[in-house]
């Protein structure tokens, strides 16, 4: 669609429904959560991403139907994520299915960040920032920054946090010397799959779908 278009009831639509489904799962996690500080640490990130996307929204930056669907896997996944503690989530028959270890509910989160990207490069070509290649490339180190950065924020809280059990449950290595590492990778992946989704949805003479 292009950027001067109205935008269709289901662009309209498509943002307050995930939106309704965040606050819903935001509150259900509030409840009882496993561990009431993991929960705090866990969620306070999660509610500025939301937060910024809807700020975006209410000044007229709309994104496409699908980059919210794509951006709303995080928040959704998260809030699961802080009620029970990643380690602790009922993701039995996931792991039992791939042979896994350890719980992989963190690792599917951090694959999820990457699809981020998907927006980012709508926001950068819809504004005529740069290339489409640019963009693309802009957009994966972007998610690299942030995956970094928030391992960076995981280890800080977990050494200084004055809560050693909330500390253990939010840095969620479950025993793995590597897991930041394989963190930030997971994060990669998953931005490079959303840039490959979004090149291959978005021909190079469409022009993005953002108000």
């Amino acid at each position: 669609m292009p950027a001067e278009s109205a935008p269709s009831r289901a662009q309209r639509l498509v943002p307050v429904i995930l939106f309704a489904g965040y606050v819903a799962i935001f509150v259900w996690g509030a409840i009882k959560p496993y561990d009431r500080a993991d929960w705090w640490a866990e969620n306070i990130p999660i509610v500025g991403v939301v937060a910024t996307l809807v700020v975006l929204y209410t000044r007229g930056v709309r994104f496409s139907s699908l980059a919210y669907i794509l951006m709303a896997v995080l928040p959704y996944w998260h809030t699961v994520g802080g009620h029970y503690t990643f380690e602790r989530v009922p993701f039995d028959w996931f792991d039992h299915l791939f042979g896994f270890q350890r719980n992989m509910f963190d690792r599917v989160a951090h694959f999820s960040v990457g699809f981020f990207a998907f927006g980012i490069i709508e926001y950068l070509l819809a504004r005529r920032a740069m290339s489409r290649t640019l963009a693309c490339l802009f957009a994966i180190f972007a998610i690299g920054f942030v995956a970094m950065s928030y391992e960076l924020l995981e280890w800080l809280y977990a050494v200084y946090g004055g809560n050693p059990t909330a500390g253990a449950d939010f840095l969620g290595s479950q025993g793995d010397v590597w897991d930041a590492q394989k963190d930030m990778l997971m994060d990669t992946i998953g931005a490079i799959t959303a840039v490959l989704l979004f090149l291959g949805l978005r021909p190079a003479r469409a022009t993005a779908s953002i108000n």
